[in-house]
Parts: structure tokens; C-alpha cells; sequence
């Protein structure tokens, strides 16, 4: 599933995105398929959606992980050790809800996401 994901990210690095727009546009589709999930809970429930959205959006963040820890990467330490604190409680998060699912515990997953993708949107 990781190739999946670098295969989409570099099909929309093809389009003229900057990596924070493909970022951002990354973070949103996490969240709207977490979205989606949580509005039509039984069905996602039943046909494997919730998972594949769980399943996802914790590939979105192990990229995010990777990049970070990257020595190359030109991030400040203070902003990587907030982005890495941030992934450590997303992950937990995914692993809570995969194990004890309830519709309301992803609401801080789509939050977080959403928040960051206009965060990225915003600043050049």
C-alpha cells in the first residue's frame, strides 16, 4: 500500500503541485474518506471502507514520519518533533478505533487532518 501512495503522490507531482499542495490535497482525501465512514458508519462497518480509510490515512502519516526523520529534510527540529509527536498520537488514534470502533473517536482524525491541509493551503 506505500507504493500505492508514492505512485499517487508522484502522479500528482506530474500536474504542476507543489508538494504542499499535494500534501494538503492528500490530508483532505484522508479525512473525507474518514468522513465518509463516519456518516454511513454500519455500512463502512460491514463493507471494509472504515478499515481501508484507517488504513490510509496511517500510510499518509508513516509518510509523513519517514519524511521527517529524513536527515535531508530542511524542516526546523522544533516543527519535526511537533510533526512526529502529532503522528505518534494519530497512530494510536487508528489503532483504538480499529480495535474498539466508534463513530465519534474519528472525529479528532478528520479534525487534525482538515486543520493541517488548510495550514499547508495557507502558508506559501
Amino acid at each position: 500500500m506505500h507504493a500505492n501512495l508514492a505512485v499517487a503522490y508522484k502522479e500528482a507531482q506530474k500536474t504542476g503541485m507543489s508538494e504542499r499542495e499535494i500534501e494538503a490535497a492528500v490530508l483532505m482525501k484522508s479525512a473525507a474518506m474518514l468522513k465518509q465512514c463516519q456518516s454511513h458508519w454500519n455500512e463502512s462497518m460491514s463493507d471494509g471502507s472504515l478499515d481501508k480509510a484507517l488504513r490510509y490515512d496511517q500510510q499518509v502519516w508513516t509518510v509523513f514520519q519517514i519524511a521527517i526523520t529524513d536527515k535531508s529534510s530542511p524542516l526546523p527540529d522544533d516543527l519535526k518533533q511537533s510533526i512526529l509527536k502529532l503522528s505518534v498520537f494519530v497512530d494510536r488514534r487508528i489503532f483504538e478505533v480499529m480495535c474498539y470502533p466508534e463513530p465519534k473517536k474519528i472525529d479528532i482524525l478528520i479534525n487534525i487532518n482538515r486543520n493541517l491541509a488548510m495550514g499547508l493551503r495557507s502558508n506559501p
